[in-house]
C-alpha cells in the first residue's frame, strides 16, 4: 500500500492546502533554495540549538538537521485533531487521578491491577494526594502519525518531559527570517505565543500557599550535560523565569527556595526536566545530585506545584497505551475521537504467539522504552536480529508490545536532486492547567533517508516547520 502523499494528489497535480506554496516554488530558483537552507543551517549553529546524542564520542553536541520546505495542514484537520488531543489529555489527566485514589477503572475490570501496582513509573509517594489544580500532566506532547488511508492515529502520549518546543518555535523563527514573502502569502496560524501560555498555564496552577497575584516560576534542569538542555535554557528566557539546578535550590520554611543574589527566593512553581527517580534524594535516589533533598515533603504539603507531577510517567507507558481507548471512554463517556494505532500487548499469550510468528511485518518496542531505542523494526531487521529478539520477547514478554508497519504519510523535502517524498510524524504540544491550549501545529519529525521510517532525531531523523492554515 503507497503512503499518502500530503502536498501530491495520486493522479498528478497538487493538494489544494499546498497550492499556494507550489506557485511560490515555481518562481524559486534551485540555487536560490539550495543556498536559503544553507542559510537556515546558519541560523541554527549561530543560535546554538544542538542536542546531546549519549554514548556518541564523535558528535557530543550535534545539530537537528533542518528541511526548509513546510508541512501544510488545513484548519479543518486541524479542528478534528485538537478535539481528539483535548479529549486524550482530559481523560489521560483523569485517569492519572484516579490511580493515585480510588482506582475505579482497575474495580470496574477496565485494566488489569497488575498493570499499575507493577509498573516501575508508578509512585506509590503519590497515593492519595492530589496536585495543586487537579492537573498531574501540564505539559503534553502527542505523537500522531497519518496512514495510507489519510487518517490519523496517536503513536504515543509524553506525559513525562515531552522534549522538541524549541525546535517547532526556532523552526518557524527561522522560517519566518527566510521567507517573509511566503507569509504574506499564506495565512498560517501562529505558534511563538506559546512560552507565554506556557508561563500563563504554570501560574494558574501556583499552590494555595504561595503567591497566588504573581507566582515565582522556575525550570529545574539536570545541568548542561543534558541532551535537551538547549531548550531548557530556551523555556527558562522565551518565559523570562529563571533556570535553575538542583544545586541553587533547598527547603527554607517549609518551601523550596532559590538562591539570587539577595538570598534565597521561594518558588512557586517549579516546571522540572528532571526524572521522577533523580527529583528527591530523600524519598527516591539516594545517590541522585540532580535533585532537591525534600522536596516531596514541601510538594505533599502544599507548598509548591512541580510540573508535570511526579508519578506521570506510567501514562508513557505502552501498554497502558494500549488501553487509551477504554481510558477515554471510562472517563470521558464517549468514544476516542483520535484511534490508537492497533497494538499486541505481548504479555498476552496470544498476541505474544501472534507476534513471534510475525517478527518480520512488525515493529515491537518496550513499554518503557523512548526515542527509539531498544526497539525491533522486523522488515529491517535481519534473520539473527529476529531471532535474538524473539528470545528477549520470550524471557520478557510483557515488556514489549507490537505495532503493524504503519506506511507513514509523506511530505516533500529539498534534496540535491530537487523535492523528495519523506515519511513524517507529528508532536502537537498541549498546555493543561486552568484549560487546555493546544499549539496549532506541533514539531513535524521528517525521515531524511529515501525510504526510512525512523523520524527520531537521535537516529538520524530531522525537523521541519508545520503550518496550520487559518482557514
Amino acid at each position: 500500500m503507497h503512503p499518502f502523499d500530503e502536498m501530491l494528489a495520486p493522479e498528478g497535480g497538487v493538494r489544494p492546502p499546498y497550492a499556494a506554496l507550489q506557485q511560490w516554488l515555481d518562481v524559486q530558483s534551485p540555487a536560490k533554495l539550495s543556498q536559503k537552507a544553507t542559510d537556515a543551517e546558519g541560523v541554527f549553529r549561530k543560535t546554538g540549538i544542538t542536542f546531546a546524542v549519549y554514548g556518541d564520542n564523535q558528535a557530543a553536541e550535534r545539530l537537528i538537521p533542518f528541511d526548509i520546505i513546510p508541512r501544510i495542514i488545513t484548519g479543518r484537520e486541524w479542528r478534528r485533531l485538537s478535539q481528539g488531543i483535548e479529549q486524550r489529555v482530559i481523560a489521560l489527566n483523569a485517569f492519572l487521578d484516579d490511580i493515585y485514589h480510588r482506582q475505579e477503572i482497575v474495580r470496574a475490570g477496565r485494566i488489569p491491577r497488575e498493570l499499575i501496582a507493577q509498573n516501575e513509573a508508578f509512585l506509590p509517594e503519590m497515593m492519595g494526594f492530589r496536585p495543586p489544580g487537579n492537573v498531574y500532566t501540564h505539559i503534553i506532547g502527542v505523537d500522531i502519525v497519518r496512514t495510507a488511508e489519510n487518517q490519523f492515529y496517536v503513536l504515543e502520549d509524553n506525559a513525562r518531559t515531552p522534549s522538541g518546543v524549541s525546535y517547532m518555535l526556532e523552526n518557524r523563527e527561522t522560517m519566518m527570517q527566510l521567507f517573509p514573502e511566503l507569509f504574506q502569502q499564506v495565512k498560517v496560524l501562529p505558534v511563538e505565543t506559546y512560552p507565554q501560555f506556557l508561563r500563563q498555564s504554570l501560574a494558574a496552577v501556583a499552590p494555595p500557599g504561595g503567591n497566588q497575584s504573581s507566582p515565582t516560576i522556575a525550570v529545574l534542569t539536570p545541568g548542561m550535560y543534558n541532551s535537551a538542555y538547549f531548550e531548557h535554557a530556551f523555556l527558562a528566557d522565551q518565559m523570562g523565569v529563571e533556570l535553575v539546578e538542583g544545586r541553587d535550590l533547598k527547603v527554607v520554611d517549609g518551601r523550596i527556595a532559590m538562591r539570587t543574589t539577595e538570598g534565597f527566593r521561594a518558588i512557586d512553581v517549579l516546571y522540572r526536566r528532571v526524572d521522577d527517580a533523580y527529583l528527591d534524594p530523600l524519598t527516591f535516589r539516594p545517590d541522585s545530585t540532580l535533585g532537591v533533598p525534600g522536596i516531596m515533603d514541601v510538594y505533599r504539603a502544599g507548598n509548591i506545584t512541580i510540573a508535570n507531577a511526579p508519578g506521570t510517567g506510567i501514562a508513557d507507558d505502552k501498554a497502558i497505551y494500549s488501553y487509551m481507548p477504554e481510558i477515554v471512554e471510562f472517563y470521558t463517556g464517549r468514544q476516542a475521537i483520535l484511534e490508537n494505532v492497533p497494538t499486541w500487548r505481548c504479555a498476552e499469550a496470544d498476541s505474544l504467539k501472534y507476534v513471534l510468528e510475525h517478527l518480520e511485518e512488525l515493529v515491537v518496542k518496550e513499554v518503557h522504552g523512548s526515542g527509539g531505542y531498544g526497539m525491533l523494526v522486523g522488515p529491517a531487521a535481519s534473520k539473527a536480529e529476529r531471532e535474538a529478539f524473539a528470545e528477549k520477547l520470550k524471557a520478557r514478554p510483557g515488556n514489549y508490545i507490537a505495532q503493524p508497519t504503519l506506511a507513514l504519510s509523506t511530505t516533500p523535502i529539498l534534496t540535491e536532486a530537487g523535492l523528495a517524498p519523506r515519511h513524517v510524524d507529528l508532536r502537537p504540544f498541549v498546555l493543561v492547567s486552568d484549560r487546555v491550549r493546544i499549539t496549532p501545529g506541533g514539531l513535524t519529525r521528517v525521515a531524511l533517508k529515501e525510504g526510512s521510517l525512523v523520524v527520531n532525531s537521535s537516529q538520524g531523523g530531522g525537523t521541519k516547520d508545520t503550518w496550520v492554515l487559518d482557514d
